[in-house]
């Protein structure tokens, strides 16, 4: 009789719980796929990190890990498909109601295998792939694809849209909402093209206070408006300043990227300056910072109302 034949070192150094995470995946997706799965045309996309993922046949079970992501899901037709989502993914109403996971930088590994995703997507944050890659490496050793959103200008989100029709099927709807949302930011940009340009300061928070360079998708927000950003040519995304610094570049405009009392608080603070400040009183404005900081569907809408704010500043610099 032959000798049993020993397992290789790879395969005993397999944790069981890996084990058992691995086939729970794979006899969900197979359920959730079904038998025509492997006739399906396979899906090719690249994310906004740079990566290529391959899918088998449209994603059907699918997890979110980041508030953007879920709204252009939804916005994709794919809400349907939305098995989880991060914590802070509130809109629109329907993805309260989805399972919590976690988020994209600490993701709950064990309860997204126990949704058998066969797609997660997630937020290309700072380099894209070097971060991306950390957190979420056990999802990616469990063959849980992985796709990376980080739409950098707002033409990206409908563009966005799109994609995530493709992954998950539902590309007539996706393209239809990219379609408008398109046809809004020509608008915009027929506008406001040419206008006279006002200086503006966009704050976040405000202890400390933070404001954005030109590089990042507000920077292309205000440049669709016509605004002239005052710090936009900053190296970091988001440099802190402070009040003197903007008193120093006196905008014609103050926008505050806050909702509620905080924003009440930050605009009092600059009333205080009077004359000192051209943006005062008249030009001083508050914006929701979850339509115009995530960069989905919402954002175009939030940047209709924030080229408004900033062209009131232009007529009124016109009548001077």
């Amino acid at each position: 009789m032959r000798p049993r034949a020993r397992r290789s070192s790879s395969t005993s150094a397999i944790a069981p719980e890996r084990r058992r995470l691995r086939a729970a995946v794979a006899l969900a997706l197979a359920a959730a796929l079904g038998p025509t799965a492997a006739f399906a045309q396979a899906i090719h996309a690249r994310d906004d990190a740079g990566r290529d993922i391959t899918l088998p046949a449209p994603a059907r079970r699918v997890v979110s890990l980041a508030p953007h992501a879920t709204e252009l899901l939804f916005a994709a037709g794919a809400g349907p498909y939305l098995v989880g989502a991060d914590r802070y993914s509130n809109y629109p109403p329907e993805a309260m109601k989805l399972p919590r996971v976690g988020n994209g930088l600490q993701p709950d590994a064990e309860r997204i295998v126990a949704l058998a995703p066969d797609l997660v997507v997630l937020w290309a944050y700072g380099d894209g792939v070097a971060h991306a890659g950390r957190p979420n490496a056990v999802l990616e050793r469990l063959g849980i694809r992985l796709y990376y959103s980080n739409p950098r200008t707002l033409a990206d989100i409908p563009e966005a849209i799109a994609r995530l029709g493709e992954l998950t099927g539902t590309r007539t709807e996706a393209e239809a909402t990219a379609a408008v949302l398109r046809r809004r930011l020509a608008g915009l940009a027929a506008r406001y093209a040419g206008q006279r340009p006002v200086r503006v300061f966009y704050q976040v928070g405000s202890q400390p206070m933070y404001t954005v360079n030109d590089r990042g998708i507000i920077g292309d927000a205000l440049r669709t408006c016509g605004a002239v950003n005052v710090f936009g040519g900053l190296p970091a995304a988001a440099p802190m300043v402070g009040a003197e610094s903007v008193l120093r570049e006196n905008p014609q405009s103050i926008i505050v990227g806050q909702a509620g009392p905080g924003a009440e608080a930050a605009l009092a603070a600059w009333k205080h300056f009077g004359p000192a400040l051209a943006a005062v009183p008249d030009n001083l404005w508050a914006i929701d910072p979850d339509a115009m900081h995530r960069p989905g569907p919402r954002m175009i809408e939030a940047t209709e109302r924030l080229c408004e704010m900033i062209d009131a500043a232009r007529r009124q610099s016109a009548r001077q």
